[in-house]
């Protein structure tokens, strides 16, 4: 049975998120495919980065629509919740798409980037509503709250990924720890 280019993809993420520095033969054997068959997908490894970092973008739109992140923009209401949920949801997104928060080369393409930066802006003007309704802390810089964020999914990432941390822990593990920071 062939292996479609989804699989592959799907594979090729479940793999560099257990080994993030792979070579396209190591990623072309967890996939169940022969190096050849990869490299008819995907030219070179740049090129496969590129598109799983595509598909982890797509998964962090999913997570604005899915918390209703432009509704609590536009009204204003339940900015507390929407942060909450965003949180929660980003930890699933960390965990299967873990690779992309710290793959060199997602944080350099520039389409990549200008495409993060959109979806980090939303996060930042949610931030900014927090701030504004007193749920986080007013005196710190949005942008730095919005790297803290990141960085305790890279921690997330890394703590479930060694074993350090039940998955069941980590939400609230990540929301006591930005909250008592940041509120």
């Amino acid at each position: 049975m062939a292996v479609t280019r989804e699989q592959i993809v799907t594979r090729a993420i479940e793999h560099l998120n257990q080994a993030p520095a792979a070579s396209m033969a190591e990623i072309a054997q967890a996939a169940g495919v022969h190096r050849a068959t990869l490299h008819r997908h995907f030219a070179t490894r740049e090129e496969l980065i590129i598109a799983l970092g595509w598909r982890a973008h797509e998964a962090w739109q999913r997570v604005h629509d899915e918390i209703g992140l432009d509704t609590a923009l536009r009204t204003g209401e339940r900015v507390e919740e929407t942060l909450h949920a965003l949180l929660v949801a980003h930890i699933e997104v960390a965990e299967e798409h873990g690779f992309a928060l710290t793959e060199h080369l997602v944080g350099i393409n520039p389409e990549l980037v200008r495409r993060a930066e959109e979806l980090e802006a939303r996060e930042i003007e949610l931030i900014e509503a927090c701030q504004r309704a007193g749920v986080l802390r007013a005196d710190l810089p949005p942008r730095w709250v919005s790297n803290t964020v990141y960085g305790l999914l890279v921690a997330v990432r890394e703590s479930l990924r060694r074993g350090d941390v039940a998955r069941r822990d980590t939400p609230r593990l990540l929301l006591e720890t930005f909250l008592r920071g940041t509120s």
